[in-house]
């Protein structure tokens, strides 16, 4: 009878081997409306995050990333295609990707990691139960909109007039308004609003800076704002006004410093998201998160060239400080 232990090991490989080769291989999508040399680092983040879930590429999932390349009409037609191929998850890379799938109707599962309210972009019902096939992380914490200002004030204890620069079609952005004025108030500060959401409304927004004599400048942080980032520390510093914002490539462009959720950290959580999904939990269940990894980023270089002096507590808190 010593066959019978052979014959259970060979038919326990064979399960096996059958097993390995019937495991389904999932087809996740990420698409970003970003050049694919300035939104690939959270794209690494993102599979490198699934690899440590036991997801290979080849083995268990197959990823594609479609990039927008800053073209409107590509991510339209990118998102109409994904309408018709179906994959079995798409990552949108913000609300640029995330809110032109939306407008397809598409029924795919979607995680994003978006900028704004996605509860007032339609995204959502609401952020505990999503209720629908979209979730994912929102960067729009109104708490840090506050502690922005305090920390303005407290770089700069003498500052009296703020221009805000903001995208007024960034759905939350009136809500990001709202806490910034009650928190000017608090500090005793003057607020000057400017619009931007293209090229043109961004000179006259220079402009009127200048003319309002600002002494500050706080950039509403989105997909649009921070595609001129670099153009807004030239003129900050041409102008020598401080300007600060929510995401440390505002920081590392040029500009004073930034304080906000850590971006990477952030769409490192996707993966999550989507291994639930692989597991069965539906869209309209997860709830979606706000940032919990949050950091100070401090352009000293830009400080000295300014002529500010960063507070010790200020720098003591930083997570990082560009030299």
């Amino acid at each position: 009878m010593r066959w019978k232990p052979l014959v259970a090991i060979a038919v326990g490989a064979l399960v096996a081997v059958t097993a390995a080769a019937q495991q389904q291989v999932y087809n996740i999508t990420w698409l970003s409306a970003d050049l694919s040399t300035s939104g690939s680092a959270f794209y690494n983040v993102f599979k490198d995050a699934l690899r440590d879930l036991g997801y290979v590429e080849g083995r268990n999932v197959r990823i594609e990333a479609l990039w927008g390349e800053g073209s409107s009409d590509r991510i339209n037609s990118l998102a109409r295609d994904l309408m018709k191929s179906k994959p079995d998850i798409i990552v949108a890379q913000g609300g640029p990707a995330a809110l032109p799938l939306h407008r397809t109707g598409i029924t795919t599962p979607v995680v994003f990691a978006y900028s704004g309210d996605p509860v007032e972009a339609k995204l959502a019902d609401n952020f505990a139960r999503p209720g629908h096939n979209f979730t994912g992380v929102s960067f729009l914490s109104l708490d840090l909109v506050g502690k922005r200002m305090e920390l303005l004030k407290e770089v700069l204890p003498g500052v009296k007039r703020v221009a805000i620069v903001a995208n007024p079609e960034h759905p939350g952005q009136q809500s990001e308004l709202r806490v910034s004025q009650t928190a000017a108030r608090s500090l005793g500060l003057e607020i000057d609003y400017f619009q931007v959401k293209d090229a043109a409304q961004l000179e006259d927004a220079f402009t009127g800076i200048a003319k309002a004599r600002s002494e500050a400048i706080v950039v509403f942080p989105d997909a649009i704002t921070m595609r001129y980032r670099e153009r807004i520390a030239a003129f900050a510093l041409k102008q020598r006004i401080p300007a600060i914002s929510g995401w440390a490539p505002f920081a590392e462009a040029g500009n004073l410093l930034s304080y906000g959720p850590n971006l990477k950290s952030s769409f490192l959580r996707l993966a999550t998201y989507v291994d639930r999904i692989i597991k069965g939990t539906k869209p309209a269940e997860i709830p979606i998160e706000f940032p919990t990894s949050i950091e100070l980023v401090v352009n000293q270089n830009t400080a000295r060239t300014l002529g500010v002096t960063i507070p010790r507590s200020v720098l003591i808190r930083a997570d990082r400080v560009i030299e």
